[in-house]
Protein backbone atom coordinates (compact mmCIF):
# COMPACT_ATOMS: atom_id res chain seq x y z
CA UNK A 1 0.00 0.00 0.00
CA UNK A 2 1.35 3.42 -0.90
CA UNK A 3 2.35 5.85 1.86
CA UNK A 4 -0.24 8.46 0.92
CA UNK A 5 -3.08 5.93 0.94
CA UNK A 6 -1.94 4.47 4.27
CA UNK A 7 -1.78 7.97 5.75
CA UNK A 8 -5.24 8.83 4.39
CA UNK A 9 -6.79 5.69 5.85
CA UNK A 10 -5.12 6.33 9.22
CA UNK A 11 -6.64 9.83 9.42
CA UNK A 12 -10.17 9.02 8.19
CA UNK A 13 -11.67 9.29 11.68
CA UNK A 14 -10.21 12.75 12.34
CA UNK A 15 -11.07 14.38 9.01
CA UNK A 16 -14.05 16.76 9.05
CA UNK A 17 -15.22 15.43 5.67
CA UNK A 18 -14.08 11.81 5.58
CA UNK A 19 -13.44 10.32 2.14
CA UNK A 20 -15.89 7.85 0.64
CA UNK A 21 -15.21 4.13 0.47
CA UNK A 22 -14.53 4.50 -3.25
CA UNK A 23 -11.95 7.23 -2.60
CA UNK A 24 -10.16 4.97 -0.15
CA UNK A 25 -9.70 2.35 -2.90
CA UNK A 26 -8.32 4.78 -5.47
CA UNK A 27 -4.63 5.09 -6.31
CA UNK A 28 -2.81 7.45 -8.68
CA UNK A 29 -2.20 6.12 -12.20
CA UNK A 30 1.55 6.25 -11.54
CA UNK A 31 1.43 4.23 -8.29
CA UNK A 32 3.06 1.09 -9.68
CA UNK A 33 4.78 2.62 -12.72
CA UNK A 34 8.52 2.67 -13.39
CA UNK A 35 10.00 6.18 -13.49
CA UNK A 36 12.82 7.40 -15.73
CA UNK A 37 14.41 10.84 -15.55
CA UNK A 38 14.60 12.47 -18.98
CA UNK A 39 14.93 15.86 -20.69
CA UNK A 40 12.14 17.66 -22.53
CA UNK A 41 12.71 17.33 -26.32
CA UNK A 42 11.55 20.79 -27.32
CA UNK A 43 13.58 23.90 -26.55
CA UNK A 44 17.16 24.44 -25.40
CA UNK A 45 16.23 25.12 -21.76
CA UNK A 46 16.67 21.44 -20.86
CA UNK A 47 13.77 20.98 -18.44
CA UNK A 48 13.91 17.68 -16.61
CA UNK A 49 10.96 15.33 -16.92
CA UNK A 50 9.83 12.22 -15.11
CA UNK A 51 8.61 9.60 -17.57
CA UNK A 52 6.32 7.01 -15.96
CA UNK A 53 5.97 3.70 -17.80
CA UNK A 54 4.15 0.47 -17.22
CA UNK A 55 4.80 -2.58 -19.41
CA UNK A 56 6.84 -0.44 -21.80
CA UNK A 57 4.03 2.08 -22.35
CA UNK A 58 4.13 5.70 -21.19
CA UNK A 59 1.40 6.37 -18.62
CA UNK A 60 2.41 9.91 -17.58
CA UNK A 61 5.04 12.61 -18.08
CA UNK A 62 5.54 15.42 -15.59
CA UNK A 63 8.14 17.93 -14.52
CA UNK A 64 10.93 16.75 -12.24
CA UNK A 65 10.76 18.60 -8.90
CA UNK A 66 14.42 17.74 -8.21
CA UNK A 67 15.62 19.67 -11.26
CA UNK A 68 17.40 22.98 -10.68
CA UNK A 69 16.35 24.02 -14.20
CA UNK A 70 12.57 23.75 -13.95
CA UNK A 71 11.85 22.67 -10.34
CA UNK A 72 9.00 20.42 -11.47
CA UNK A 73 7.32 22.86 -13.84
CA UNK A 74 6.80 22.39 -17.57
CA UNK A 75 5.58 24.77 -20.24
CA UNK A 76 2.43 23.73 -22.17
CA UNK A 77 4.53 22.18 -24.92
CA UNK A 78 6.66 20.20 -22.46
CA UNK A 79 3.54 19.09 -20.61
CA UNK A 80 2.21 17.67 -23.89
CA UNK A 81 5.29 15.48 -24.52
CA UNK A 82 3.25 12.31 -23.97
CA UNK A 83 1.15 13.31 -26.97
CA UNK A 84 4.31 13.62 -29.06
CA UNK A 85 5.30 10.08 -28.17
CA UNK A 86 1.88 8.44 -28.37
CA UNK A 87 -0.19 10.45 -30.84
CA UNK A 88 -2.08 8.28 -33.35
CA UNK A 89 -1.13 10.98 -35.89
CA UNK A 90 2.61 10.45 -35.34
CA UNK A 91 4.37 9.32 -38.49
CA UNK A 92 5.90 5.86 -38.19
CA UNK A 93 7.10 5.57 -41.77
CA UNK A 94 9.08 7.68 -44.22
CA UNK A 95 8.52 8.51 -47.86
CA UNK A 96 11.36 7.40 -50.13
CA UNK A 97 11.78 7.94 -53.85
CA UNK A 98 14.48 5.71 -55.32
CA UNK A 99 16.82 7.21 -57.93
CA UNK A 100 15.04 7.77 -61.28
CA UNK A 101 11.67 6.72 -59.85
CA UNK A 102 8.57 8.84 -60.34
CA UNK A 103 6.59 7.54 -57.37
CA UNK A 104 7.22 7.71 -53.62
CA UNK A 105 7.43 4.50 -51.61
CA UNK A 106 6.61 4.08 -47.95
CA UNK A 107 9.43 2.62 -45.85
CA UNK A 108 9.88 1.88 -42.15
CA UNK A 109 11.82 4.15 -39.82
CA UNK A 110 14.24 1.29 -39.15
CA UNK A 111 14.93 1.02 -42.88
CA UNK A 112 15.50 4.80 -43.12
CA UNK A 113 17.92 4.89 -40.18
CA UNK A 114 19.89 1.95 -41.58
CA UNK A 115 19.98 3.56 -45.04
CA UNK A 116 21.22 6.89 -43.62
CA UNK A 117 23.93 5.08 -41.63
CA UNK A 118 25.05 3.17 -44.74
CA UNK A 119 25.25 6.34 -46.85
CA UNK A 120 27.15 8.28 -44.17
CA UNK A 121 29.63 5.40 -43.82
CA UNK A 122 30.01 5.04 -47.59
CA UNK A 123 30.56 8.80 -48.08
CA UNK A 124 32.98 8.95 -45.15
CA UNK A 125 35.00 6.02 -46.52
CA UNK A 126 35.09 7.49 -50.04
CA UNK A 127 36.21 10.95 -48.86
CA UNK A 128 38.47 10.01 -45.95
CA UNK A 129 41.78 11.87 -45.76
CA UNK A 130 44.66 10.63 -43.63
CA UNK A 131 47.05 13.50 -44.37
CA UNK A 132 46.75 17.00 -45.80
CA UNK A 133 48.73 18.50 -48.70
CA UNK A 134 51.68 19.26 -46.39
CA UNK A 135 51.83 15.65 -45.20
CA UNK A 136 50.40 16.39 -41.75
CA UNK A 137 48.18 13.70 -40.22
CA UNK A 138 44.56 15.02 -40.20
CA UNK A 139 42.26 11.97 -40.30
CA UNK A 140 39.10 13.71 -41.50
CA UNK A 141 36.36 13.79 -44.08
CA UNK A 142 35.19 16.83 -45.98
CA UNK A 143 32.45 14.81 -47.68
CA UNK A 144 30.03 14.89 -44.75
CA UNK A 145 28.78 17.96 -42.86
CA UNK A 146 26.71 18.29 -39.70
CA UNK A 147 24.07 20.97 -39.15
CA UNK A 148 22.90 20.96 -35.54
CA UNK A 149 19.54 22.16 -34.30
CA UNK A 150 19.00 25.13 -32.03
CA UNK A 151 16.60 23.16 -29.82
CA UNK A 152 19.33 21.17 -28.10
CA UNK A 153 20.86 22.08 -24.77
CA UNK A 154 24.63 22.31 -24.20
CA UNK A 155 25.03 18.70 -23.11
CA UNK A 156 23.24 17.31 -26.15
CA UNK A 157 25.13 19.61 -28.48
CA UNK A 158 28.40 18.39 -26.95
CA UNK A 159 27.43 14.75 -27.37
CA UNK A 160 26.28 15.15 -30.95
CA UNK A 161 28.88 17.58 -32.22
CA UNK A 162 31.99 16.54 -30.40
CA UNK A 163 31.51 12.86 -29.78
CA UNK A 164 29.39 11.81 -32.74
CA UNK A 165 30.28 14.18 -35.57
CA UNK A 166 33.92 14.75 -34.65
CA UNK A 167 34.25 11.05 -33.85
CA UNK A 168 33.37 10.34 -37.47
CA UNK A 169 36.05 12.78 -38.61
CA UNK A 170 33.54 15.42 -39.68
CA UNK A 171 35.06 18.89 -39.55
CA UNK A 172 32.23 20.83 -41.24
CA UNK A 173 30.09 21.27 -38.12
CA UNK A 174 27.61 24.15 -37.85
CA UNK A 175 24.68 25.09 -35.64
CA UNK A 176 21.30 26.30 -36.82
CA UNK A 177 21.22 29.00 -34.14
CA UNK A 178 24.21 30.75 -35.73
CA UNK A 179 22.77 30.83 -39.25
Amino acid sequence: MSDWLHSLRRHVGVLPNPPSRRTLTLAPRIADADVTVSVCPYCAVGCSQLIYTRDGEIVDIEGNPDSPVNAGTLCPKGAATRGLAQSPLRLTTVKYRPPYATEWEERSLDWAMERIAQLVKQTRDETWTETDEAGRRVQRTLGVAHLGGATLDNEENYLIKKLFAAGLGIVAIENQARI
